[in-house]
């Protein structure tokens, strides 16, 4: 066993008998009335602040000045801080060894890297196990995207005593600041609503000397109040890991010692978002060349409202000024953080939404959004003030929020130096993309979010059959095309209510595909009929509720409410609007994909004969089987079709 070296202790409290119960850990009474009067943000349902002013030289070095240090009350204090990012430390820890050599930061990037790959809760995709100091490990939290950026640092900061803040801004208090000192002003005054944190609850991590992270494990203290706790009304943080009823606070109570930086996390996760994480306040821009484990990639399609934020999980040098790099990233509603592969983490790096070249609808520069690939700015104490500092060691590496050229190239830079691939790995990608999207909508049946992230992701292999493959936009509907994905057409959000409705479930997504199944194919006539698809008509959806009361599951189907502001819904009889469709009628490949009838289904007898995934050479052609169809490709000038060694197949060389 080895003994705890990186935190000192405070005597634990004696655990009180009977489930879910523990030491009372509010020492006095918490002021945490904070963002009532904040406008409910209608995507993420949460109470969002306003960014930062700007922009100045606030994209320098330095950054702007954040709290002033001699104003900061010992009240208000969520941890102490004992050293700084910049600092090396010879003792040992969870990814380093002992004289390592790391500094914070670095080492902040090798506790990323190490967190180990497993499958999620949900049976769907790949997650990590969360460790800690003390040896725990978790089934990773249930987040969003830009929650689990934050949660990862602000946790990493809080448990070895290194100073973390963040800027926003709210109309009634300016420039407010959320951090290791606490919800602050800029003359480092506590925020009126925001907890006393270090007076309201307790720290345990003090007085624990000489004993083993065994022992601290198996005498964890609990607060029995901050374990009731969830981020929103909606409740969809839900850590089923740890009981039938456990939210984000039972989650913080199980890794913080200190409880006080659980709250904290509660207070931050709920009034900061994604534009939050990409601006440049809060994280910096960075050259492609330069990324690291710990770093966030932010998709930015608007100047307000959601993006999208990813860690970057893992970077494998490849040589010759190549790699590869792999994200995860939470969702809404709330999942655990998604592991994703190489090839289809690529397809997010090099996109235009991550500050690339082009424009959106509205006619804003991406470049100009806030999106791209970004590392945590680092606090210190200069001139009396806290600032957000861009760290001495990266500032070579750093790109001007103004510099909109260079931020424009990096999604092509990323196209350079991330691993290559071939066009039949670059349709599994895209394969991949539209898996992931109908395995969200299995869970979520009404996200509009995976109905065109899905569409987005058939666009592009449309895109590529018809390039690379020589196949028809029907061709490739029928290999890849599921009766699910006309079901859950995607949908106009501003014209459908159903876009709001976020409570939908498992279970609800069967019944609608069963009533499907059973609608679409008349065995009399041997004739199909188009699928109903899983929108509001009429401003309800009788049919789908009907059919489960009629299979007596009437208690699973959950009925319609507006999970977010939805002013869609103002009219009761709307009929939900379906997005234009580039996909093949449903009627002409019907009986492809349904596989019933006497129509060329792909279910019918061996469609590639001998034909396997190896393939063959016929001529200059290469030919194989995919997803039970016959596929070819020509070989362009100054290739040849033979066999590929290395990938054991038939393609051009």
């Amino acid at each position: 066993m080895r003994s705890h070296m990186l935190i000192a202790f405070v005597a634990l409290c004696p655990l009180a008998s009977g489930a879910g119960t523990g030491c009372s850990d509010v020492e006095s009474e918490a002021d945490d009335s904070f963002g009532q009067d904040l406008p409910i943000d209608p995507t993420t349902h949460k109470p969002l602040l306003g960014l930062p002013p700007g922009p100045g030289k606030a994209d320098g070095y330095n950054g702007p000045s954040g709290p002033l240090n001699s104003g900061l009350l010992a009240e208000t204090e969520v941890w102490r801080v004992t050293t700084r990012w910049y600092k090396t430390d010879p003792a040992a820890g969870m990814a380093w060894t002992a004289s390592s050599g790391l500094n914070w930061d670095q080492k902040y990037a090798a506790w990323v890297d190490q967190l180990e790959q497993t499958a999620a809760l949900s049976g769907y995709g790949k997650t990590f196990t969360f460790t800690t100091p003390w040896g725990k490990e978790l089934a990773s939290p249930v987040l969003e995207c830009a929650e689990a950026a934050m949660f990862l640092r602000a946790t990493f900061a809080s448990w070895y005593g290194l100073p973390f803040f963040m800027e926003a801004y709210s109309s009634t208090h300016g420039r407010i600041y959320f951090g290791h000192f606490g919800v602050v002003h800029a003359n480092g005054s506590r925020v009126p609503g925001t907890p006393r944190y270090k007076t309201s609850y307790k720290d345990h991590s003090g007085d624990y000397t000489g004993k083993t992270d065994q022992e601290i494990v198996a005498a964890w203290p609990s607060d029995s109040a901050l374990k009731t706790r969830y981020l929103t009304t909606f409740k969809d943080d839900k850590n089923t890991s740890l009981g039938a009823d456990a939210y984000s606070g039972a989650y913080f109570d199980a890794i913080f010692l200190n409880k006080r930086v659980g709250y904290f996390l509660l207070r931050l996760l709920t009034n900061f978002g994604s534009m939050h994480v990409a601006h440049y306040k809060n994280t910096f821009n960075l050259k492609p060349a330069a990324i690291r484990e710990g770093d966030v990639l932010v998709e930015r399609w608007q100047k307000q409202g959601i993006g999208h934020v990813m860690v970057v999980k893992s970077v494998t040098d490849l040589g010759g000024g190549r790699m590869d790099a792999e994200l995860v990233y939470g969702s809404m509603p709330r999942i655990q953080p998604k592991w994703y592969d190489a090839n289809i983490s690529k397809s997010y790096f090099s996109s235009s939404y991550t500050g690339g070249p082009g424009t959106n609808s509205d006619g804003d520069a991406y470049a100009a959004l806030g999106g791209g690939i970004k590392r945590w700015r680092t606090p210190v104490v200069k001139w009396g003030y806290w600032y957000n500092i861009i760290p001495v060691k990266d500032r070579d590496s750093h790109v001007s929020s103004s510099d909109l050229e260079a931020i424009s190239k990096r999604p092509a830079k990323f196209e350079e130096i991330l691993g290559q691939l071939t066009p039949a790995q670059q349709r599994e990608v895209y394969l991949q993309q539209i898996e992931l999207a109908r395995e969200n909508l299995r869970q979520k049946p009404a996200s509009c979010a995976n109905r065109q992230r899905r569409e987005e992701a058939w666009a592009k292999l449309y895109q590529l059959q018809q390039q690379h493959f020589g196949l028809s936009k029907e061709q490739t509907d029928k290999q890849y095309r599921k009766l699910e994905d006309y079901v859950f057409a995607e949908l106009d959000y501003s014209k459908s209510k159903t876009c709001c409705w976020n409570s939908t479930t498992s279970a609800m997504y069967d019944l609608i595909m069963e009533y499907n199944k059973e609608q679409v194919y008349d065995g009399t006539t041997d004739t199909y009929k188009k699928p109903a698809v899983f929108k509001a008509v009429d401003g309800s959806y009788k049919i789908f509720k009907d059919y489960a009361i009629s299979k007596g599951k009437g208690d699973q189907w959950v009925d319609w409410s507006a999970d977010e502001t939805c002013p869609q819904a103002s009219d009761p009889k709307l009929d939900d609007a379906e997005t234009a469709h580039v996909w093949t009628d449903f009627l002409t490949i019907a009986a492809t994909i349904v596989g019933q009838g006497s129509g060329d289904s792909y279910t019918d007898g061996d469609p590639c004969g001998s034909v396997d995934w190896t393939g063959l050479c016929d001529g200059n052609t290469a030919v194989w089987c995919e997803s039970a169809a016959i596929v070819t490709y020509e070989c362009t000038s100054g290739t040849s079709c033979g066999y590929d060694s290395s990938n054991e197949y038939y393609w051009c060389l």
